[in-house]
């Protein structure tokens, strides 16, 4: 049976340089799984692979969308299982890697089936928000999908219009489309988790922020300011710099809040891994461990030697 070897992490851990060493040694391409490293105009600030690193090993779903383009993790689960189709054709083994939970699990367990919104609808509640605000439309939440409406976070308008707009999208509840359901795959996967001690990891999320920033992350920002509303930029690292550059912050404080929303989304990854047994943990300078795991596991697995 053909085998998706996932290799995931917390930020900052060493994914990058542990995927492109089991990638070479396997000759196999890795398929990204980190939802704003799709989005080809921010490779500093999502520390997207290098063209260096792309040149070392093709990498799937790198700089592959605009800001402006509406992407979803149901649409990115569809797009995965296509490619690891026609990926299965030429090799029975397949490597996804990154640290967005969502689009880890969208691939390995599936999404509830969410519709897709029209641009139309998008726009329409974009204006909606702007000129009626929150409190209205959470009201109109209220009446129309009362069961989301208790648990959401009435305060995160980014989910309140998302359910709006399947509401009126679909015609139906959001929540009749939170099954939750795990769904069947037609292949074997084999999960490698990456950590390191807390105090190495949190060193290495503070350094990694300053080379960002002595790479241009900055200037990046600066050049996204006019688009800030856009989904693809709520992230950390922007919303920080963006609002140094609005006169909230100095940019010496943005910059330090950057690296402490990092260290924070990096406890909350770790957290979301710890409830997945299936997990086979290494360090990341383990990495010739994890080649003869993937060996021992995936009989079909053999080096390419070139």
């Amino acid at each position: 049976m053909n085998t998706l070897i996932v290799i995931l992490g917390p930020t900052g851990v060493g994914k990058t340089d542990v995927c492109l060493r089991v990638a070479e040694h396997f000759c196999i391409p890795i398929i990204n799984a980190d939802s704003r490293q799709l989005y080809r105009e921010i490779p500093i600030g999502t520390a997207a692979p290098t063209p260096s690193q792309q040149a070392r090993v093709r990498h799937f779903f790198v700089g592959t969308h605009s800001i402006d383009d509406y992407y979803s993790a149901s649409m990115y689960e569809q797009d995965v299982l296509q490619l690891l189709e026609k990926l299965w054709e030429d090799k029975r083994i397949a490597l996804l890697s990154g640290g967005s939970m969502m689009y880890v699990d969208a691939v390995c367990n599936g999404i509830d089936d969410i519709p897709t919104v029209d641009d139309e609808i998008r726009v329409w509640m974009k204006e909606r928000f702007a000129s009626e605000g929150l409190d209205a439309l959470c009201e109109e939440l209220r009446q129309l999908d009362p069961d989301y409406y208790e648990i959401v976070d009435r305060k995160n308008y980014r989910r309140v219009i998302h359910a709006l707009e399947i509401i009126h999208q679909s015609g139906k509840t959001y929540t009749s489309f939170r099954t939750q359901q795990t769904k069947e795959r037609p292949f074997r996967i084999l999960k490698i988790g990456l950590n390191r001690p807390r105090e190495e990891l949190y060193d290495r999320i503070n350094r990694r922020v300053d080379q960002m920033v002595a790479d241009g992350m900055v200037e990046e920002a600066r050049r996204m300011y006019p688009h800030r509303e856009n989904n693809a930029l709520n992230t950390v690292g922007y919303k920080e710099l963006f609002l140094a550059f609005d006169g909230k912050w100095t940019l010496d404080e943005a910059i330090e809040r950057i690296k402490g929303n990092t260290r924070r989304y990096c406890r909350k990854q770790l957290t979301w891994y710890k409830r997945d047994t299936t997990i086979h943990w290494f360090s990341p300078d383990q990495v010739e461990d994890i080649i003869h795991l993937i060996h021992d596991n995936c009989p079909q697995a053999t080096r390419v030697v070139r």
